[in-house]
């Protein structure tokens, strides 16, 4: 049981980075898991993790046959992340052999303390001082099989940078992320002047698809603002200072916002009709609740971390709904395309309908591109990466999204010469021939 346990622990941290370093108090109540997996977090030589519990008390559950409990078959580990695997074939052998694994037993692992070391008050603790350099991850291993444990765990892991410094409470591969954060802030934000200058200088031409861009800007912009904030006072203090409450309100927004324009501008909305058809209507209005669901997890798989019994739930629904919203915005572009492609049949406006076919092609490519690096090719990388070297996967997604950003903007800024809008004469001819070809503009 503690082996196929502490198996799902690895794959859980393998999948899903949950390293932040923020001082945590998480409680536990009537939980028989035999691994619960709290905190990881990458260590310089000289770090230290420290864990506290207080209120513990444990029981076995009514109708389980009774059994003494051992308070020294319970305890909480360190354990490097270069060692899983060998903790792993530990684990394996002793189940192949009929013989039990206690991962509180191994060789490979760092004792913090047992709970029979607590105080009669029902609280205690201990720390330890890292020697090498690596991801460390601090797990509570039961080998009582059934017994009930409810405590509140405190984990406190930081690093010392020398003699007479501040603790960082960032892990190693996460120390840039403040300045990471604060100049992609500040790029938003001058994106967000350059924009609305646009739009001032355009005013003739400017529709209301381009107010909805514009927010989508400013809330991108205070988001990444507050997760700068939120990381250098998690960094100084260990705690956020509320600033992950105002990270995940302007995330929130920007999630709707993002996902909105991604359909609006693929139904061709201020474009090319003044109206949204019903099915279009219909793919709003199930995004809207699914990205208030989405927010809703995320923040939950923020704020609980991996103790939680619901956290793996709740990263299961944060994958699905994301995915079903990556799926849904296809939709309105793919319906656009097809609308434009029939409409190059019969309206006699050869060269008009080829640029909107082109550039609503290009739209669903970069769409689709940009989707699926940040939402997998991202992951997968990040799984592949060094624990030195997370921050690498943050600015990959900043300036993918950068990218996203600068092509849709760029392309659907309000100018008086629209390819949506205006043709010259002389394009007429030659671009008939070319929509006679309608395989070329296949999906």
């Amino acid at each position: 049981m503690a082996a196929s346990a502490l198996l799902a622990a690895v794959l859980a941290l393998q999948l899903l980075h949950v390293a932040r370093g923020e001082i945590k108090t998480t409680p536990i109540v009537s939980d028989s898991r035999p691994v619960i997996l709290f905190e990881e977090f990458g260590f310089k030589p000289g770090g230290v993790a420290q864990v506290n519990v207080s209120g513990v008390s444990w029981s076995v559950p009514e109708g389980s046959p009774p059994q003494a409990v051992d308070p020294g078959l319970m305890g909480f580990i360190l354990i490097s992340n270069t060692l899983f695997f060998k903790i792993t074939n530990e684990s394996e052998y002793a189940e192949e052999t009929g013989s039990s694994f206690c991962p509180l037993t191994s060789e490979y692992v760092m004792p913090l303390f047992r709970l029979k070391d607590i105080g009669r008050d029902g609280a205690g603790g201990g720390n330890v001082t890292i020697g090498d350099a690596d991801q460390y991850t601090v797990l509570f291993s039961s080998c009582q099989d059934g017994v009930e444990i409810t405590m509140d765990v405190r984990t406190e892991m930081y690093n010392m940078p020398g003699p007479g410094g501040d603790r960082e409470y960032l892990p190693v591969g996460l120390l840039p992320l403040p300045g990471i954060f604060a100049a992609s802030s500040a790029l938003y934000f001058a994106f967000l002047a350059a924009w609305v200058f646009v739009c001032i200088k355009q005013r003739a031409t400017v529709e209301r698809i381009h107010a909805v861009m514009g927010a989508l800007l400013l809330f991108k912009a205070l988001k990444l603002a507050c997760a700068a904030e939120d990381a250098w006072y998690v960094g100084r203090t260990g705690t956020p200072h509320g600033w992950d409450v105002a990270f995940y309100v302007f995330g929130f927004f920007k999630g709707i916002l993002l996902f909105t324009v991604i359909v609006l501008i693929g139904t061709g909305w201020s474009f090319l009709k003044p109206y949204l058809q019903e099915r279009e209507k219909n793919v709003l209005m199930i995004i809207i609740p699914l990205q208030v669901i989405e927010n809703i997890a995320s923040a939950m798989i923020g704020e609980t971390g991996p103790a939680g019994r619901d956290w793996l739930a709740w990263n299961q629904i944060f994958l699905l709904v994301d995915v079903v919203c990556c799926c849904a915005v296809f939709f309105p572009i793919i319906w656009s395309i097809r609308n434009l492609r029939e409409a190059s049949k019969t309206d006699g406006k050869a060269a008009r309908n080829l640029k909107k076919l082109t550039l609503f092609k290009q739209f669903y490519l970069v769409v689709v591109g940009y989707l699926y690096f940040t939402r997998i090719a991202v992951s997968a990388f990040a799984a592949v990466l060094s624990y030195k070297y997370q921050w690498v996967v943050n600015v990959s997604v900043e300036l993918a999204s950068l990218a996203f950003y600068v092509f849709v903007f760029y392309n659907f800024q309000p100018v008086e010469r629209n390819p949506y809008l205006y043709v010259a004469d002389e394009e007429e001819e030659a671009a008939g021939g070319q929509l006679e070809l309608e395989g070329t503009f296949e999906i």
